[in-house]
């Protein structure tokens, strides 16, 4: 683990958040990243993004929040990315030891080691890795280590006007999250609550304050590490490299039926 005083991480606070998407804009623009060619309407939100992926760093998500019996309704937003967690799921599992944690506590994938086997994708129980459309290797929020690297905040953090997300030293914006739910929680908002303490796989880097409970925001309540999660990407890999063979094979067989055929025929001319 790196130095607890180098510790950076984002603070999200979701009660200020107001579903502008600036952050996504500012990590598309500066991260460079391409337009993925599946977006589309949804048809059912404002949010055209639907989930993180290879070409989307950072999402807004758009969650209609209405009372049991539908009689009111209130927007809830989340600017969702990497958590950068203490306990990184994606690092145990990589084969290349491409995720590396940096300098900053930050869990970073070198593009030049990475093999793009997707063993990280089903290592993250937050879905948070996907395997880039354009690069062929896994893609993920960076927490902006090239800005960080010469005394930049993250751009996402910069780009916010509401300082919904705030950068700095973790242990220091955790002290301020918990007395903002203090503060929340006096003004009525009971189900106030942090996401990504101590109690969450370590503690996340990039952690939340919530107002509900984090299934209605799309978070496991219970992150599993790699283990758990690891069996549906080893069945993956087991089942491609089945296919593989099985296409070789067949092509083989083919080229060695065609070669017969055209034996026979020249026996018979």
């Amino acid at each position: 683990m790196a130095d607890l005083e180098a510790r950076k991480g984002m603070f999200i606070d979701t009660s200020i958040c107001i579903g502008c998407k600036a952050c996504e804009t500012a990590c598309k623009e500066w991260n460079e990243l391409p337009m993925n060619p599946n977006y589309g309407f949804s048809g059912q939100s404002y949010d055209n993004t639907q989930k993180l992926n290879g070409e989307n760093w950072r999402h807004v998500k758009f969650i209609e929040d209405f009372s049991e019996d539908r009689s009111e309704a209130r927007w809830l937003f989340l600017s969702d990315s990497c958590k950068h967690c203490q306990q990184a799921g994606c690092m145990e599992v990589c084969p290349t030891n491409a995720i590396i944690r940096t300098e900053y506590d930050t869990v970073y994938i070198d593009p030049n080691v990475c093999i793009g086997c997707k063993y990280c994708v089903s290592g993250c129980p937050f879905g948070v890795i996907d395997i880039g459309l354009f690069t062929g290797t896994a893609e993920k929020c960076t927490l902006c280590y090239d800005r960080l690297q010469v005394g930049q905040q993250p751009a996402c953090a910069q780009a916010c006007p509401t300082d919904c997300i705030e950068f700095g030293d973790v242990d220091e914006l955790m002290a301020k999250a918990k007395e903002r739910e203090k503060q929340l929680q006096a003004n009525g908002e009971s189900r106030a609550q942090i996401y990504g303490d101590s109690d969450i796989l370590g503690g996340l880097n990039v952690f939340y304050l919530l107002l509900d409970k984090p299934e209605k925001y799309g978070l496991p309540a219970n992150p599993q590490l790699p283990q758990k999660n690891m069996l549906g990407g080893y069945w993956s890999s087991i089942l491609s490299f089945i296919g593989i063979g099985l296409v070789s094979l067949l092509s083989f067989r083919t080229r060695g039926q065609r070669k017969q055929q055209e034996e026979t025929q020249d026996v018979n001319l």
